[in-house]
């Protein structure tokens, strides 16, 4: 089997898996997007992927993100930026980005809208919310419920940048349904607040199921497309 035989299969299995979990969820399968997260492997996948339908692919860390959106400027895809953001690369992201994902304070904004600027192209942000019970210890990125209407008022008043939802991963080693349970009644009174504001992204390949069962529009997918990450280099 070659490589590109592999990635279509891979392909098919998930398609499956999001069409029955719309099923389940009584939802339209075409309501949900894959974004495939390519961390760790090689441009000659992102081309093939493109090459078998892939429109969105995710990347978590900037310098290997510059270097392959670099490399594939000829292909018609958008890159997502999903990984925790630094202040001081947050610019740089928002020059080759078509969505960051992990918006998640204030402080990120004026940034990503300078870089955004440079591009001269409009960025999509989704403010990543924390799901994390309070005082857990070690967890995820995120912003507070309570602080999301405050970061996306500074979203929405900067040039170039474009409020387009929430982002969030479950909790790490806790059961997936109740947090995305509780990520579906902050996504729909932030909707309230910013009607425009409707995409989702939650899930990844152990808890996709969850994600749309919990109203997730975009899922974020890498061990089940490419298979096992390889070592660090």
């Amino acid at each position: 089997m070659t490589r590109r035989d592999e990635l279509a299969a891979n392909l098919r299995a998930v398609t499956d898996r999001i069409a029955a979990a719309c099923r389940a969820a009584g939802r339209d399968p075409g309501e949900v997007e894959l974004v495939v997260v390519t961390k760790f492997f090689p441009v000659s996948d992102v081309r093939l992927l493109a090459e078998l339908g892939v429109t969105s692919v995710g990347e978590n860390r900037h310098q290997e993100a510059a270097a392959k959106a670099a490399e594939c400027r000829d292909l018609d895809l958008r890159w997502h930026f999903i990984g925790g953001l630094q202040a001081n690369k947050a610019a740089a992201v928002a020059t080759y980005a078509d969505v960051v994902e992990s918006v998640d304070r204030v402080k990120l904004v004026p940034a990503l809208s300078k870089g955004a600027h440079q591009r001269s192209h409009p960025l999509d942000c989704l403010l990543q919310v924390s799901l994390d019970p309070p005082g857990g210890g070690e967890g995820r990125s995120g912003a507070l419920p309570d602080e999301l209407p405050a970061l996306a008022d500074a979203v929405a008043e900067r040039g170039m940048l474009t409020l387009r939802g929430l982002m969030a991963v479950a909790p790490l080693g806790a059961d997936p349904e109740p947090a995305f349970g509780r990520l579906a009644e902050i996504a729909a009174d932030f909707r309230e607040l910013y009607p425009a504001a409707d995409r989702l992204s939650a899930g990844m390949t152990d808890d996709l199921e969850y994600a749309v069962a919990a109203g997730a529009t975009h899922v974020r997918l890498g061990r089940a497309v490419l298979g096992q990450r390889p070592p660090v280099k």
